[in-house]
């Protein structure tokens, strides 16, 4: 029996975040440019999209560039950005092909105009997509978006449109970037690195939490069969006791 056929398709995470680090140990490992991780890193995130929306996962969110990002060498950042154009170009047939809906979270308007343009065109071209919504986290970071949230709601509150008695949880999902996106049930993130990033901060609540040694250019299907395996084999309580789940 296969990884795939031993996972429960019944318990599949309903959203899965992935940290997609590694890329520029495996380029220096092999001797290579920073630029050569990238560009193996999204032969990656072709394999594990294609996996996803097999199975299916409703939901997959890849952390693709941090707000802190932007502070790399200026080389490394402007060659990110043209392997993002490159990349919708391509990928466009494979997301129409498997009913992929794009979809973006971030502070998108601080992307170079082309990159901006072409992130647009496919997420228009493929918003009646209904599989699978593919989201990507561009110039993202959480406590920027957490930051925006309260001020957003403050202006409310000041502007006498909501009291502070309505702020609750709902609200505050309202406000984020991911409004439209069920919480986060599994987060992976390779390279051996146990550290969240300042990513999705608030979603994560609940989340399962997988951290793998695999390098993200090395990281394939059967990686992450493994991973939803394991989150499988997994307690999920949400603050309750296992006697109050299983009576």
């Amino acid at each position: 029996m296969t990884l795939e056929e031993k996972i429960d398709k019944n318990r599949l995470p309903k959203h899965l975040a992935v940290i997609m680090d590694g890329n520029g140990r495996w380029a220096k490992k092999k001797g290579l440019f920073r630029s050569k991780g990238h560009e193996n890193g999204s032969k990656a995130v072709r394999e594990i999209v294609e996996a996803c929306a097999k199975l299916p996962v409703p939901y997959l969110t890849l952390y693709a560039f941090s707000t802190e990002n932007w502070n790399r060498p200026k080389l490394e950042v402007e060659t990110l950005m043209k392997l993002l154009v490159s990349s919708l170009k391509k990928e466009i047939d494979t997301l129409l092909d498997n009913d992929i809906r794009l979809n973006a979270i971030g502070s998108l308007d601080s992307l170079p105009k082309k990159a901006h343009s072409e992130l647009m065109y496919v997420m228009e071209r493929t918003k009646d997509n209904s599989q699978m919504t593919l989201t990507l986290a561009l110039s993202y970071g959480s406590r920027e978006e957490i930051t925006k949230t309260i001020k957003e709601i403050s202006l409310k509150v000041k502007n006498n449109l909501i009291s502070p008695s309505d702020i609750d949880e709902t609200m505050i999902n309202n406000h984020l970037y991911t409004r439209d996106l069920p919480d986060v049930d599994l987060l992976i993130r390779t390279s051996g690195e146990h550290r969240i990033s300042n990513f999705l901060l608030w979603q994560i609540a609940y989340a399962e939490l997988y951290f793998t040694e695999t390098l993200w250019p090395d990281f394939r299907k059967e990686h992450l069969f493994e991973a939803i395996l394991n989150y499988q084999n997994r307690e999920r309580r949400f603050g309750k006791t296992s006697e109050q789940l299983y009576p």
